[in-house]
């Protein structure tokens, strides 16, 4: 039976080493490149959360074999492309793994058709159905193209696309929808996105040129290139990094190290925050896996105080702003979070639920439309309430450790969502020591 809420209890301290789940983001980018590739690819640290594992079985139905091998380890035979699927696409709750997919298919000559839960299916795609209708793909989609929609590949040409808006979700789409256009695809981005799936292009043979420029970073590729399959290693999830980071940072005794974890700096900017704040954080063991770089992160309590978080920072950690946000309520100042105007299209509107969590809480919270503005006395925050989640992981698990260390245990609703993108959340935190209770 389903859990129908979590508590987060005040207690002693959390200590520990642990590993955290594999990066969602680089999960996604394995299992779809490893369909579209010939041959074989072996990936090693797979997120196993449902969204990652929905990508999955939308790999099987175009054609991919997809086996787990034992824990975080798996299997992809590829076909060298996409085969028509016989089935809807449902993705679950899957942002990143729908928008990717819809990129993929739309170098292939047939129709698919997606759909996802009830939260998913509010969310926009035009932002990725624009360029690919642009390279020459067709789409029926719902009011707003919102899912379910139905895409018609093939045929692609190239494009020099520039990004409205920061979003490595559209410049993903856009990049492999390329791989089976005729001609150049370019992308501009304004602000450099996380940089995942170029990475992860080469390592499967693809040529991608990756340029900084005056007019912002400039990706650029020549249509039509195959992949080979080859072996892929997933470091610790960064955005998974968040919680138990920030749970150290304010329960006061607190010693933990995350082992493993992705340091790509295009996705540090949580860490480079918390720094920032007076957080006790060292980083050791640096070294490269699978072509990104990794190291181990340990969190100290620590006395933080408030402070503004630059606008062009949000790229780097714009799921993490959740758990920044509860390590402000624990700070002494101001801490103004601004240039995220993005967190209101994730599951959730996360502004709107942060800051009536936060005040629900007792902490002094100011929303803005694109950003927020959180002040902290410098004590632990008052509790005692229960979060309405409306479904969002992130602010679950963000409410979860406020209550690790406010004044009085805070519950969140539907803790099931959780398994999204972290389903050891509630293990690995209990084995550092954290109070937890399922009801």
């Amino acid at each position: 039976m389903t859990a129908a809420t979590m508590t987060a209890r005040p207690g002693g301290p959390l200590n520990g080493h642990v590993r955290l789940p594999g990066d969602k983001s680089i999960s996604h980018r394995a299992l779809i490149l490893g369909a579209l590739a010939s041959g074989v690819t072996e990936i090693d640290g797979l997120l196993e959360g449902e969204d990652v594992l929905a990508t999955g079985r939308a790999m099987q139905a175009f054609g991919a074999h997809v086996e787990r091998l034992g824990e975080g380890r798996w299997r992809v035979e590829g076909q060298g492309g996409f085969k028509a699927p016989t089935e809807t696409i449902d993705c679950g709750n899957a942002g990143t793994g729908v928008r990717l997919i819809m990129g993929a298919a739309a170098g292939f000559d047939f129709e698919a058709t997606f759909t996802g839960d009830a939260s998913l299916r509010k969310r926009p795609m035009g932002r990725v159905l624009d360029p690919l209708k642009a390279m020459g793909a067709h789409y029926q989609a719902m009011e707003g193209g919102r899912l379910p929609l139905t895409l018609k590949g093939g045929g692609l040409k190239g494009i020099q696309y520039r990004l409205p808006m920061a979003s490595a979700q559209v410049k993903s789409a856009v990049l492999l929808a390329g791989l089976q256009a005729h001609g150049e695809v370019v992308v501009i981005e304004p602000e450099a996105t996380r940089d995942h799936t170029e990475r992860m292009f080469r390592a499967f043979g693809v040529t991608v040129d990756v340029e900084d420029t005056a007019d912002g970073r400039v990706i650029r590729m020549a249509g039509g290139q195959p992949l080979s399959g080859t072996k892929v290693f997933v470091p610790g999830d960064p955005s998974s990094a968040a919680f138990p980071l920030v749970a150290a940072l304010v329960t006061p005794g607190s010693s933990v190290t995350i082992e493993g974890m992705l340091l790509n700096p295009l996705r540090a900017g949580l860490v480079d925050s918390l720094i920032e704040m007076g957080g006790d954080i060292t980083i050791s063991n640096e070294r490269e896996a699978g072509g990104e770089p990794v190291g181990d992160v340990t969190a100290r309590h620590s006395a933080l105080k408030g402070i503004v978080v630059p606008p062009e920072r949000a790229p780097a950690m714009i799921d993490e702003y959740p758990a920044l946000a509860v390590a402000a309520a624990f700070a002494t100042g101001e801490t103004v979070m601004r240039g995220v105007g993005e967190m209101r299209v994730k599951e959730s509107d996360r502004i709107a639920l942060m800051a009536q969590g936060l005040e629900a809480c007792g902490v002094d919270v100011e929303e803005e439309p694109e950003g927020f503005i959180v002040r902290g006395n410098g004590q632990p925050p008052r509790g005692g309430v229960t979060i309405e989640t409306e479904g969002d992981h992130r602010i679950a698990m963000s409410f979860l450790v406020m209550g690790l260390a406010a004044q009085s245990a805070v519950t969140v609703d539907e803790p099931g969502m959780i398994a999204t993108s972290f389903p050891t959340f509630g293990a690995m935190m209990r084995g550092l020591g954290a109070s937890l209770e399922e009801a």
